[in-house]
C-alpha cells in the first residue's frame, strides 16, 4: 500500500486523532483509578468516601483545631482489698426469716430464727463474723446471734442478707467502773459515767452489737435517745420484746454513774445525745 494512499473506510488524520484521544484517556485512568480504589495520593477523596475516611485524611493542623474529648461522667475505681482488722467490722441486713445454724450446712442443728425486723419495727440487722462454703460451694455466713443465752453465734445463708456495712467503732462498757468508751479506729473519741443494773437484774456481761436507733420517745424516762443491743436479760426474759437491753437516756441524772437499773445501760441526756452522733448502728458492744 503507497503511503499516500488513504486507509479504507477512514484517513490517516483521523487516526491519528483517535489515537492521541486514547493516549489522554487511558493517562487520566491511570491517575484517577487509584484515588477511586482508596489508593495513596494527595488531593481531595471521592464523594463517596464516609466521614471517618475524610477526618483520618484530614491535614494534622485542622485535627489539632478539634475539641478535647468530654471527661467521663462516672469512672470505675480501682477496687482494693477489705483489710481484716480489729478496727473494722461488717454487719448485715436479714431480708427473709431464716433460722442460724451450729455449722455451714443445712442439715445442722438450729440454735436461733433470725427475723426481718426488730419488735420495735427497725430493720434486723445481725454482725458479720466469719464466711465458709458446704459441700455444694453455698457460701454460708457466721453472725453473732441475738438470742439467749448470750454469747451465741450461728450460720445463716449468705442469700438471706444483704449487702454488708462497715464500722470502725467499738463501745466498751466497765461495770466496775461505771464507765462506757468508745473507740474508732482504735482511738478513744468519747468516755462517760453510766448506771447499769442492780444486783437483782444484772446488765449481763459479753460481746454484742448495736442493733438499732430509737428517738422521739414520749416517755422522759427513756431520755432523748436509746439504742437496742443484742443483749439479752438472763432474769426478765417476759419483758416486751424479750427482754432485751438497751443503752439510753434518763431523767435522772443524779443517780449517775451507779448501780440503778432492770439491766440497761443509762447515761445522762448530753452524753447519749453527743454518743448518738459518734456511734453507728452495728457497732460491736463489749460488756466487762
Amino acid at each position: 500500500m503507497s503511503p499516500t494512499q488513504p486507509t479504507r473506510g477512514r484517513p490517516r488524520s483521523a487516526l491519528v486523532v483517535g489515537g492521541a484521544i486514547a493516549l489522554v484517556v487511558l493517562a487520566v485512568l491511570a491517575v484517577g483509578l487509584p484515588r477511586l480504589l482508596g489508593g495513596g495520593g494527595e488531593g481531595s477523596l471521592p464523594a463517596a468516601a464516609t466521614e471517618s475516611e475524610r477526618a483520618a485524611r484530614q491535614p494534622a493542623s485542622e485535627a489539632a483545631e478539634l475539641p478535647a474529648s468530654p471527661e467521663p461522667a462516672f469512672t470505675v475505681a480501682r477496687p482494693e482489698p477489705l483489710r481484716r482488722t480489729r478496727d473494722v467490722s461488717r454487719w448485715a441486713s436479714v431480708l427473709r426469716e431464716v433460722p442460724a445454724r451450729t455449722a455451714p450446712a443445712e442439715e445442722s442443728r438450729v440454735v436461733a430464727s433470725l427475723a426481718r425486723t426488730t419488735a420495735e419495727g427497725t430493720t434486723n440487722i445481725v454482725l458479720v463474723l466469719d464466711r465458709d462454703e458446704d459441700a455444694a460451694g453455698r457460701l454460708w455466713i457466721r453472725v453473732r446471734v441475738p438470742a439467749l443465752p448470750n454469747g451465741q453465734t450461728g450460720w445463716v445463708p449468705r442469700t438471706a442478707l444483704g449487702g454488708y456495712g462497715l464500722v470502725r467503732t467499738r463501745l466498751l462498757v466497765d461495770r466496775r467502773r461505771l464507765t462506757a468508751t468508745l473507740f474508732r479506729g482504735g482511738r478513744k473519741v468519747f468516755e462517760a459515767p453510766v448506771g447499769i443494773g442492780r444486783e437483782a437484774w444484772p446488765t449481763p456481761p459479753g460481746d454484742f452489737y448495736i442493733r438499732n436507733k430509737l428517738k422521739s420517745y414520749d416517755d422522759p424516762f427513756y431520755g432523748p435517745l436509746a439504742f437496742g443491743t443484742s443483749a439479752r436479760s438472763a432474769v426478765l426474759t417476759d419483758w416486751p420484746a424479750g427482754g432485751f437491753v438497751g443503752i439510753h437516756g434518763t431523767n435522772q441524772p443524779e443517780l449517775v454513774p451507779g448501780r440503778i437499773s432492770h439491766g440497761c445501760i443509762r447515761l445522762k441526756n448530753p452524753d447519749i445525745l453527743r454518743l448518738g452522733r459518734l456511734m453507728p448502728v452495728g457497732t460491736p458492744l463489749t460488756v466487762l
